[in-house]
């Protein structure tokens, strides 16, 4: 995208009409999750990710914030979004699968904290977090969130150990 066309989009993001009333360009039965370009879902998947994270601390600590965001960072982080898809990757569905491999396929710049490979894998398992969640498949994205967070606290616990 052309700089002036980023420039015309940020500037028209929110219509408002005469009334001041905000019009939504898309309605929510309009969203059809499986045509959404994969780093959208991947861009929704990694929020409700780093949310489940989170609230899923609170389990373990209340008191302590800087330590609650040192362990969430740690867990939403591309390096440990690898060990969590391998805690998943067999229980898939075909469409899921599909949808992995839509958000690991994606065209996008690999940030320089992680690996090309975990980052294209990461972007992959928080297409599948987007895409459920847009989908209103809560038990199935709670479901995998947990299994994912259990597998990920396995490993912090075994390496803390060594």
């Amino acid at each position: 995208m052309k700089f002036q066309q980023y420039q015309n989009l940020k500037k028209n993001l929110f219509p408002f009409n005469e009334q001041n009333v905000l019009n939504d360009r898309y309605k929510k039965e309009d969203i059809n999750p499986r045509q959404l370009n994969p780093l959208v879902l991947a861009y929704v998947g990694d929020a409700y990710y780093h949310l489940y994270i989170r609230t899923r601390l609170l389990n373990f600590e209340q008191a302590h914030v800087h330590l609650l965001n040192d362990f969430s960072m740690q867990i939403v982080s591309a390096t440990f979004q690898v060990q969590a898809y391998e805690a998943i990757k067999d229980e898939l569905t075909e469409t899921e699968s599909y949808i992995f491999k839509r958000g690991k396929n994606a065209k996008s710049h690999a940030p320089r904290v992680a690996s090309v490979h975990d980052y294209h894998i990461s972007t992959g398992f928080e297409a599948i977090l987007g895409y459920l969640y847009l989908n209103n498949e809560q038990n199935r994205l709670d479901f995998l969130c947990e299994r994912s967070f259990l597998q990920v606290a396995k490993n912090m616990y075994q390496a803390h150990q060594q």
